[in-house]
């Protein structure tokens, strides 16, 4: 019996490790996470949930428990707070599996969470330093658990009356004293954390885990009806969640209060309830305290095949083998059951296995032992050809101390000769630099006036172009235009007085003609020089030169947005050739029923937007382009420093234009 006390002892050390606690409804806290995780939300919320998901699965699933490690740290990797709190949970992923890696994560998470004056990062390094203390439990010793607790752990959250962590961790620290048989001062700490949760978390797992340590602790007392009472409180706050796996742990407390009033055939059926949440939850740790406890149960019973089948799932859950000292246990009782069956030949069996496993730890032990002796011994020989190596190392010292003065000076000499040669090479290379910056220069000054050349050549052009505009609008207004006015004026007076009635019809169609080949007339002078942008400025002419091309046919919509008067007038007028010439292809091929013209000015730039919904065209290369009408806009667009880009499909066509007009102001 004392042996398998001494078992359940070493599986109940599961309740010291520190984390945050999952809540009570479980499956829909973690679903929450699950959703988080999948979400396209902060990085640092998914780098949280990630986290907490890794905590929660380390002892049912470890390859999915290091997998929201992992996923957790990339999430989180550009927030420091973030990668602090990824070594505590690193921590706790290798707390079961590799003491010395958990402890030197919780001293990474130490050295990086002080930096975070919040309180949960209090609460991180709380549990950290908690958490280090259980790795150095088996080295130490529980008074220095005790110690973190006191010292580092509690002072920590202490401030924060209202966090449920503060009353958590005077909770494990009631359940440590507990195995310790500190049993008055484990109800003072058990009763402060219940007073402190049962005020600010009535119904969180907290509280839950501190009514089954109250209970635990007059269950060790053999004050069964004292733990009935918080085992009562605990069944209350987890009845609601039947598929909670928090009903494993209040199953084993369970069964501890029937074991304790002595009522060991009223355990067995809490222990096959606690069995099958602890299965379906893969809590091994669980598992095996039902089995050590339904073992003893139906060994007193004289139940020996059952109590026998009992040790014989221990052995195959294989949670207890991985420790040498409990496999001898369980050998050792497995032999016992069998000779009180009368299976003399299995008892024989197990008690060689047993033997065997003891001669082994023996024997393990007893190299122990010597390798300590040769090793003192061989610690002993070496420092005595340590202190003649010495001697010899002194001699020798002496005749290097003249060699090496010479090779000081030969290594001076040297030094001083590279240096010379380093300093020769960098002034060269110093030099070379200057040179081939000159050269950049000169080559960067030679574009930048060759490009000022092409500038002015452009200007030039397109200025002497818009004069021979101006003069041939003007001739064909005033010279040819009046002329054919008068014309029509002669015409009109002459056929009221020399024709009949009949005679002037015929001669009003010739009029007509006339009229309209004045109007055909003042178009192409107005194509050449609009007098409305002259006179009124940019706004107004390109209204109404979205009016000149409207049809019946055509619907050309005009949306002019900030358009100002202070530009220059070349400014406005290249502006103005660049829309007439768009609105001209638009109108000439596209074949469309709509066409959008936006035009949009800032402090900086000129926005143009043309689409329309015509047949589109292939050629949207404008830099390669063989047509004149692009070629003219690109052109203009680049004396504007500005750029053009055009999108086209058989949906329509799309052009964008952005001027500079700072530069040309």
């Amino acid at each position: 019996m004392k042996n398998l006390i001494t078992i359940i002892l070493i599986l109940t050390n599961y309740s010291f490790y520190a984390q945050r606690l999952i809540p009570l409804n479980e499956k829909h806290y973690i679903d929450s996470l699950q959703q988080v995780t999948r979400s396209n939300t902060d990085p640092i919320l998914r780098a949280n949930a990630h986290f907490i998901l890794s905590g929660y699965y380390r002892n049912i699933d470890s390859v999915i428990s290091k997998e929201h490690l992992q996923k957790g740290e990339v999430s989180g990797k550009k927030d420091p707070y973030t990668i602090a709190k990824y070594y505590y949970y690193e921590g706790l992923y290798y707390q079961d599996r590799n003491a010395q890696k958990a402890a030197a994560s919780y001293q990474k998470a130490l050295s990086l969470l002080p930096g975070f004056k919040t309180e949960e990062a209090q609460f991180f390094q709380a549990l950290s330093w908690y958490n280090y203390g259980v790795t150095q439990k088996n080295k130490e010793g529980y008074p220095f658990l005790v110690k973190i607790l006191l010292e580092k752990s509690i002072p920590l959250v202490d401030q924060y009356t209202n966090n449920p962590g503060l009353g958590y961790l005077y909770s494990q620290l009631g359940i440590i004293l507990t195995y310790n048989a500190e049993f008055e001062k484990s109800a003072r700490y058990n009763q402060t954390s219940r007073e402190l949760l049962e005020k600010i978390a009535p119904r969180s797992s907290e509280l839950f885990n501190a009514y089954l340590h109250a209970a635990t602790n007059f269950c060790y007392q053999a004050k069964g009806d004292e733990a009935k009472k918080y085992i009562d409180k605990a069944e209350k706050l987890l009845t609601p969640y039947p598929d909670s796996s928090y009903h494993a742990p209040f199953y084993y407390i369970t069964a501890l209060y029937f074991i304790t009033k002595q009522k060991n055939a009223e355990a067995l059926p809490i222990i096959e309830k606690g069995l099958f949440y602890s299965k379906k939850y893969k809590q091994s740790m669980f598992t095996q305290m039902f089995y050590v406890n339904k073992y003893d149960i139906l060994r007193k019973l004289n139940k020996y095949p059952e109590a026998k089948a009992v040790l014989e799932s221990t052995l195959n859950e294989k949670t207890l083998l991985s420790d040498a000292n409990n496999r001898k246990t369980i050998y050792y009782h497995l032999s016992a059951i069998n000779e009180l069956m009368g299976n003399d030949r299995e008892a024989l069996d197990w008690q060689r296995k047993y033997s065997s496993l003891s001669d082994s730890l023996n024997t393990e032990n007893v190299k122990l032992e010597i390798n300590q002796l040769e090793t003192k011994f061989n610690t002993a020989e070496k420092e005595k050809k340590i202190a003649t190596l010495n001697a010899e190392k002194r001699e020798k010292e002496l005749l290097m101390s003249k060699k090496n003065s010479y090779l000081r000076i030969l290594g001076l000499a040297a030094l001083l000769f590279l240096s010379l040669l380093i300093f020769i090479f960098l002034l060269y290379r110093k030099n070379r630099k200057i040179s081939e910056q000159k050269e950049i220069n000169l080559q960067q000054k030679i574009q930048d006036i060759k490009q000022k050349e092409e500038l002015n050549l452009t200007k030039a052009i397109m200025e002497s172009e818009e004069r021979e505009r101006e003069r041939i609008a003007r001739d064909l207004h005033d010279g040819l235009g009046g002329m054919l006015a008068g014309v029509k004026i002669n015409l009109s007076t002459w056929s009221y007085t020399h024709l009949n009635h009949d005679q002037q019809k015929d001669l009003q169609k010739i009029t007509h003609q006339l009229d309209h080949s004045v109007t055909e007339l003042r178009n192409i002078a107005r194509n050449l020089m609009p007098e409305s942008l002259l006179h009124f400025g940019l706004k107004p002419a390109l209204k109404d030169l979205c009016e000149f091309y409207t049809r019946k046919d055509l619907i050309i919509e005009c949306q002019l947005i900030n358009i100002g008067s202070g530009l220059p007038l070349s400014t406005q007028m290249n502006i103005y050739r660049i829309i007439q010439e768009l609105l001209a292809n638009a109108v000439k091929h596209s074949e469309a029923s709509s066409i959008l013209l936006q035009c949009s000015q800032s402090p900086k730039s000129f926005m143009i937007t043309i689409e329309d919904n015509g047949k589109g065209f292939r050629e949207v290369d404008h830099t390669q382009s063989k047509s004149m009408g692009l070629r003219n806009l690109r052109n203009r667009v680049e004396y504007l420093k500005g750029e053009m880009e055009i999108s086209s499909d058989t949906a329509g066509t799309a052009i964008n234009i952005e001027l500079n007009i700072k530069e040309n102001e």
